[in-house]
């Protein structure tokens, strides 16, 4: 009897354990759509497939480079340009409470260019460089053509009026750190180093002539 009951409670084990095993291998296999949903990766393959809109959204920009380079180059007008020349102020002479000194114009570029007409200068200071008064006034007439080649020099005759001579409550005198120049026919200006005093006020004539450019310094 003892034994019968030993082998009882070993099949039961053996049932109970083969039940398990099955339990376990039900789980598993239940989870394994579970895996192959994650492996399949349909949403990764959709995620690529919106980011290559993104990629492609940037194709227009080589198009439009073929675009530019068809068109016409920009013309070299051959005039000379802020960044073309180098600029001094020369002693000149005074008369009638005016100084007149020499704007020179050196060609630093390495190739010839071109310049006619007026500089456009006026008082700057601060260290903003902000004008004082007004800009100087264009007397006489525009000049011919001056060819530069490298190196070479033009200049134009400014007048420095003596503003002392004006009323020191219409002039406003202002001590200036130098002078703003604009090569004719340029839109960007030079600085020129030079101390002096302008009227930041409005004043009954000019503070500041300049002539046409002409060749030599």
């Amino acid at each position: 009897m003892t034994m019968v009951r030993s082998k009882t409670i070993s099949i039961g084990g053996l049932i109970a354990g083969t039940a398990g095993l099955l339990l376990l291998s039900a789980c598993g296999s239940e989870s394994t759509p579970v895996a192959q949903s994650s492996s399949a990766t349909p949403s990764s393959s959709a995620a690529d497939t919106s980011a290559a809109p993104s990629a492609t959204s940037s194709s227009p920009a080589p198009a439009q480079q073929p675009a530019q380079g068809s068109g016409p180059a920009p013309k070299d007008d051959g005039l000379c340009k802020a960044g073309d020349v180098k600029l001094s102020v020369a002693d000149g002479d005074a008369a009638a409470g005016t100084v007149y000194r020499k704007l020179v114009i050196t060609n630093s570029s390495g190739h010839a260019c071109t310049i006619q007409g007026f500089p456009g200068i006026s008082y700057v200071t601060g260290a903003d460089g902000h004008q004082v008064g007004e800009p100087a006034y264009r007397d006489g007439t525009k000049g011919e053509a001056v060819k530069l080649n490298n190196g070479e020099s033009a200049s134009a005759d400014v007048g420095f009026v003596n503003v002392r001579n004006y009323d020191e409550a219409v002039c406003k005198p202002t001590e200036t750190r130098g002078l703003r120049v604009y090569l004719p026919q340029e839109t960007a200006s030079n600085f020129v180093p030079l101390q002096g005093l302008g009227c930041a006020g409005k004043i009954p004539g000019n503070q500041l002539t300049v002539k046409t450019v002409h060749k030599g310094a």
